[in-house]
């Protein structure tokens, strides 16, 4: 979606951000596209993308171009930092809950103070300046040493992981995009 026509979208949907450091669930399309289905076991191969199971309801949203390819660089980076495919279903999953996948800029009025970006990271807030953190590279890399200060959050659920690194005020917003995150990893990891 072009810049133009998101802004027009997210001024037609009256989006507005609120109070915490930042906002829940950033509704970037008209027409909420979001689904929601029961929560489901693991399965064999999802073991080490979900080793503790999905945690209530979850959400899923059809991506477009520009979202599978802020997928795809959630991973690079991931790899690069050396980090695995949790690592990637947390990140990804964080980045959905954030921004549904899609690199916004400042939405002015809309905005949740200063955040942008993939993660809505704020450069108030030390992430960066407003051109690092909407460079998916970077903002991951940002959100992954975050993450990796986080004690143990290999062994924690996605949305208390993800909670840690981002002092969101909707903490547990973020569960309930684990499964299509990981849905994601599995099918974009080794492509």
């Amino acid at each position: 979606m072009n810049t133009i026509l998101r802004k027009s979208v997210l001024g037609i949907a009256g989006l507005a951000f609120t109070g915490g450091v930042f906002a829940g669930p950033v509704a970037a399309h008209a027409a909420d596209t979001t689904t929601h289905t029961k929560p489901v076991a693991a399965t064999v191969q999802s073991d080490k993308l979900i080793p503790h199971g999905v945690q209530g309801e979850q959400s899923r949203i059809e991506l477009n171009d520009e979202q599978t390819a802020n997928v795809k660089a959630i991973i690079a980076a991931t790899k690069k930092a050396g980090m695995d495919e949790r690592a990637a279903v947390v990140s990804i999953a964080t980045a959905l809950q954030e921004s549904k996948l899609e690199n916004l800029g400042h939405l002015g009025d809309r905005n949740d103070h200063d955040s942008q970006g993939l993660f809505q990271q704020r450069p108030s807030s030390g992430w960066g300046t407003v051109e690092q953190i909407t460079d998916p590279e970077y903002s991951t890399t940002a959100f992954l040493k975050g993450l990796k200060q986080v004690d143990g959050w290999q062994d924690m659920p996605l949305t208390k992981a993800a909670q840690t690194v981002q002092v969101s005020a909707y903490p547990d917003h973020y569960a309930q995009w684990e499964q299509q995150a990981a849905d994601l990893v599995a099918e974009h990891w080794n492509s």
